[in-house]
């Protein structure tokens, strides 16, 4: 894919831009910061949102992985998945469950899911596709998660699948040696 919105260089851009990017292009995700930083005052904004989203929110970190994986691979984005599924695998997923969560069958891949973790695979099955949880699946979310963690989730399925209309329109390119939908 080559990019319609081509991502900043590292190094070189204006000091206020640059002191935002500096902190958060450490790592081997770095394109989708390169080219947000294209709009500094969006991203200025964004950066604590996603990141609450990523390392500070109430979801246990599997289930986050997952809602994030499953978002994903519904909204076709190979850069997040490619991202993600290491930090899946960091949460505790296997390379089966992975694949699991990249099969799009009702079945939600008969995994060893626990209840919880269908209920969570299911509303952003859900969420992806109709923007709206259906009652059945509410009520089974609402055995194992409190109010903060049901909001949580409906965020955290809508900004990613935000994120990857955006990542797909931007044609924002995987990083060098990060894998796409065929991994694991």
């Amino acid at each position: 894919m080559t990019p319609r919105i081509a991502p900043l260089a590292r190094t070189g851009n204006p000091p206020a831009v640059q002191e935002l990017i500096d902190p958060v292009t450490v790592g081997p995700a770095a394109n989708i910061f390169l080219t947000l930083a294209n709009h500094p005052g969006l991203f200025r904004r964004w950066l604590p949102f996603g990141g609450k989203l990523l390392v500070g929110g109430k979801l246990p970190v599997r289930e986050r992985e997952l809602v994030v994986l499953r978002t994903a691979r519904r909204c076709g984005s190979d850069y997040e998945w490619g991202q993600h599924v290491s930090m899946g695998r960091d949460a505790g997923l296997t390379d089966d469950e992975i694949r699991a969560v990249r099969q799009l069958d009702d079945d939600l891949g008969a995994g060893s899911w626990s209840d919880a973790e269908r209920a969570v695979l299911r509303a952003t099955d859900e969420l992806v596709t109709d923007h709206r949880i259906a009652d059945g699946t509410w009520q089974a979310l609402t055995a194992d998660h409190d109010t903060e963690q049901l909001i949580e989730l409906c965020m955290l399925a809508g900004h990613y699948a935000m994120l990857a209309g955006v990542l797909n329109s931007a044609g924002v390119e995987r990083e060098e040696g990060v894998g796409g939908f065929e991994t694991p």
